[in-house]
């Protein structure tokens, strides 16, 4: 299992925590420090909506000023790309070549327990 993210994000270090709490054994990638392949972030849109991947809501989105494009599927995957701070977080990749991405406990619990 491998989470994507930056250290900083609430829903990361819940991520991380969760693993943590019950014995799940991860690596953490911090694409802040080291940004995602192109081929990388395509995987993940080809696993996950890519208006699920696009975080519409963070301070990157609106800084952007993003909004005004009206961006289609293909056009926020180009952002997606360019920008990886754009991404929902966290995005954990696990078992056969899944991605799942948000933090949501009880999902989890499904998916890792």
């Amino acid at each position: 299992m491998t989470i994507y993210g930056i250290k900083t994000c609430g829903s990361v270090r819940k991520a991380i925590k969760f693993c943590n709490d019950n014995n799940i054994e991860f690596t953490f990638h911090d694409f802040r420090k080291e940004p995602l392949e192109e081929s990388t972030v395509r995987n993940f849109a080809s696993k996950v909506d890519v208006n699920l991947l696009f975080n519409n809501k963070g301070t990157k989105y609106r800084d952007l000023k993003l909004k005004e494009l009206n961006l289609d599927e293909e056009g926020k995957l180009s952002w997606l790309i360019k920008e990886n701070m754009l991404l929902k977080r966290p995005v954990i990749s696990y078992g056969n070549d899944e991605v799942i991405c948000a933090f949501d406990e009880e999902r989890y619990k499904t998916l890792f327990l």
